[in-house]
């Protein structure tokens, strides 16, 4: 029986050469990503930024309703079609999309170093990632084993076939799919497949590609279920991320205990969060919540 452990963990990333959260407060955030800073809405940055100066590029303006929207305002040019950033091997093209975000989540590069250590030095370890996205977490496991990578949108899995070529890793073992994530992990469980270790970082409420409807807290439990399935005692891991909802991370922490209640190894579960850049006195940077994880891992 995997061992819930009770006390909450944070899993905090630092800044790297193409990424840096600058400062934050005042619900906004100032971030870096290679030459370009960008500020963004940040409703949990409660306190005072610590810079007087946030000159940027560019700023996400949020629509005036709960249901999200806004436009990107810029101050200075920045390239239409994006630029190459890189996470390690892992080369990729930042832009600044409809949605606020830029291409990828940096605040999942804990999540991606944490996977490839349970996975060691292997080269044929069979992974998922549900709700792929543009495919930074997919390349970085190419490196251990084939990849199947799925996400409902076209679009996302078109830019994340580019950041493969981008990477010079398009000749890796990875499956690329555009389904829903749901259907497709049934699927898999009714075909008998396996897999070492599984990523899912569903949305709140989302659509598949045939008009399928995703909500987090009527559909996670049979995901999770049907994942479960997927994974045996060799496995290795299973992460699961949840953003911008009224949940504690015990909440998804008790559902993996649950569903794993037959499986031997650790159920943990905290924050993700990303830390500020040094200060120009040296002090440390503050740490900026961002989302809430569970994750299982065979000790």
């Amino acid at each position: 029986m995997a061992d819930l452990t009770e006390q909450p963990l944070i899993l905090a990333g630092e800044g790297w050469g193409d990424y840096g959260l600058v400062d934050s407060g005042h619900g906004r955030k100032l971030e870096r990503y290679g030459a370009y800073r960008f500020i963004r809405p940040e409703p949990q940055a409660l306190w005072t930024p610590r810079l007087d100066d946030w000159a940027a590029h560019g700023e996400f303006v949020p629509g005036s309703d709960e249901d999200g929207g806004g436009r990107w305002r810029f101050d200075r040019p920045v390239p239409r079609d994006g630029w190459d950033l890189a996470w390690g091997d892992v080369r990729f093209t930042a832009q600044c999309t409809p949605f606020r975000h830029l291409g990828f989540f940096p605040d999942m590069a804990p999540v991606w170093g944490w996977m490839g250590e349970q996975l060691g030095g292997r080269e044929d370890a069979a992974t998922l990632n549900l709700f792929g996205y543009t495919g930074v977490g997919t390349l970085a496991l190419s490196g251990y084993g084939p990849v199947t990578h799925v996400d409902a949108s076209k679009k996302s899995v078109a830019q994340a076939r580019a950041n493969a070529v981008v990477s010079g890793m398009e000749a890796r073992a990875v499956r690329w799919i555009v389904d829903d994530a749901a259907k497709f992990a049934a699927r898999e469980v009714r075909r008998g497949r396996r897999y070492d270790g599984i990523i899912l970082d569903p949305p709140k409420f989302g659509r598949g590609p045939d008009g399928e409807v995703w909500r987090l807290e009527e559909h996670l439990p049979g995901l999770v279920a049907d994942c479960r399935q997927l994974l045996d005692a060799q496995s290795r891991f299973l992460f699961l991320t949840v953003y911008a909802v009224r949940m504690s991370s015990l909440a998804i922490a008790g559902l993996l205990a649950e569903v794993f209640a037959d499986m031997p190894g650790t159920i943990e579960h905290g924050d993700l969060a990303v830390r500020e850049d040094a200060s120009a006195a040296g002090a440390a940077g503050r740490l900026l919540p961002t989302a809430i994880f569970a994750r299982w891992r065979r000790d």
